[in-house]
């Protein structure tokens, strides 16, 4: 047998692996193996298969795959096999694996039909897990990779840092990094990306979702920030905003998948989402710290008694409204929402409008559904600037700019921290020059923050344990202290005598 002969044997043999993967994990009905098989064969101009000289795949699954089925392992071995056979450039292996996984992923009305009929019989949250181990066999999300993001526990926040997500450092560079050339689709996140090869979506799969009345439609992140993190989606190209309606339409998500929490971010440039362009909500399948937090005070309304609204024992400034009443939630919630936009203080650097009138103070929601009944949280944000913090007074300020510059969004605000992955690098060089007994090495004279503080902390210490739990300590008391920076209110007295202002009555 010669070279090319062998090759091209490994590559029949891992695309009848993963056809076989996909008759196991992706609804491919076996009398459209050879269908399939073909067309990722014509692909290639491949016409030289012989079943006889191909090992047949295992029809076993992993002990992986009794939770996740990952095709990562099937991929590679295609990808490194077709390289080697001269079908394709090694850097173009992502694309193809796309394509191959594509045609291996089930049609959107099969998928949108699956999930119907595992809601029917076991419920909304059945029916989501079901569609979450789907992208993950199909190879959309990521988890394999998002496994490997480190991440842990500090100052009562959760830390990540995302080896996959590229770091946009201001509002503009966000922008421009999810925007799209050309009229489609017209963002990243329209329906219309399903399948769409110009950005590698061809195994994109969404379930529709009706809030309020209107079709939406819900998606996973490929490199989701937690555990089955996802996105809601107008279908309709339509600007985000936050108004009264939006508080029923997280209700109308989480009353029909109550095991997932469903925010919004404010819907204002600098403090959260970089898709302005089009309305979206952000959810999953984990409770973030903000969900748990302790409260410090809480209070009645008047006009609803069913109600109570709390403030949280949190480093930026939010309230919880809790009630069995839907009702009670949303015009609570609202009348709060229509008080800070108009809300100004100047001696606190509160403006609610800037000099042309321009709106800068919203409200990130957030619902819940727990055994007390509905919680909706609400997080004051402002995006005002000076010329003191020209990216923000709310913003991180600069001396914590070197582990984190980008706008502190929905997610984070929550207490789930996505650092960008340049850190694992820089923060490794800090570790070896604290182990060495080095001054701070140049590469990473950015840190100087950081690095004083460490060395306070470790007091002369080398040992690797204890300098790797000091770093860590010390990412989790910046992301604290970022969180600070946001925070409108500074003083537990400034935020009492907001709600009190409204007619709330502390209990």
């Amino acid at each position: 047998m010669t070279a090319a002969t062998e090759n091209l044997t490994e590559v029949y043999a891992s695309i009848d692996s993963l056809v076989a993967f996909a008759e196991r994990n992706l609804g491919l009905d076996e009398r459209d193996a050879d269908w399939t098989r073909n067309n990722i064969f014509a692909l290639f101009g491949l016409d030289s298969y012989d079943v006889s000289a191909t090992p047949a795949p295992s029809d076993e699954a992993s002990d992986a795959e009794a939770s996740f089925a990952y095709p990562d392992a099937l991929i590679a071995d295609f990808r490194a096999a077709a390289v080697a056979a001269g079908l394709f450039e090694p850097e173009e292996g992502p694309v193809y694996a796309d394509i191959i996984m594509g045609l291996l992923s089930g049609t959107p009305s099969s998928i949108e039909d699956s999930f119907e009929e595992e809601e029917e019989t076991d419920g909304g949250m059945e029916a989501m897990h079901w569609f979450y181990r789907y992208c993950v066999a199909n190879n959309y999300v990521k988890k394999a990779v998002l496994d490997k993001n480190p991440r842990f526990d500090s100052h009562g926040l959760v830390v990540t840092i995302n080896l996959a997500k590229p770091e946009f450092k201001n509002m503009k560079k966000a922008a421009a990094g999810n925007s799209v050339a050309g009229g489609y689709p017209k963002c990243t996140i329209c329906h219309e990306n399903e399948g769409f090869a110009g950005r590698n979506k061809r195994t994109l799969r969404t379930i529709p979702v009706t809030l309020g009345g209107e079709q939406w439609f819900w998606q996973f992140s490929p490199y989701g920030y937690f555990h089955q993190h996802g996105i809601c989606v107008n279908m309709e190209h339509t600007p985000m905003h936050v108004d009264r309606d939006t508080f029923g339409h997280l209700l109308d998500f989480v009353d029909r998948f109550p095991g997932y929490f469903l925010g919004c971010n404010a819907a204002l440039p600098r403090i959260g989402g970089s898709v302005l362009a089009h309305d979206h909500y952000q959810g999953g399948g984990e409770l973030l710290p903000m969900h748990k937090a302790a409260t410090w005070a809480s209070f009645t309304v008047p006009e609803y008694p069913d109600a109570t609204v709390e403030i949280l024992d949190w480093p930026g400034t939010a309230v919880r409204v809790v009630s069995k009443n839907r009702e009670s939630i949303v015009e609570v919630s609202d009348k709060i929402r229509l008080a800070w936009q108009q809300f100004d203080d100047a001696a606190a650097n509160i403006a609610s409008h800037d000099a042309d009138g321009n709106r800068q103070s919203a409200v990130s929601p957030s619902a819940i559904i727990t055994e007390r009944g509905y919680e909706m949280s609400l997080i004051f944000r402002n995006n005002a600037v000076s010329e003191e913090y020209p990216e923000g007074i709310f913003h991180a300020h600069p001396e914590f700019w070197p582990i984190k510059q980008e706008p502190v969004g929905l997610i984070e605000a929550q207490g789930l921290f996505i650092l960008p992955g340049r850190l694992v690098d820089q923060l490794g060089v800090i570790e070896d020059a604290l182990a060495a007994g080095e001054s701070l090495p140049e590469s990473v004279s950015e840190f100087s923050l950081e690095w004083d503080e460490l060395t306070a902390a470790l007091n002369g210490s080398r040992d690797r344990d204890a300098i790797h739990a000091a770093v860590q300590d010390e990412l989790g008391s910046v992301c604290e202290r970022i969180l600070g920076n946001t925070a409108v209110f500074k003083t537990k007295e400034q935020t009492r005598a907001f709600l009190a202002n409204l007619g709330f009555n502390e209990a």
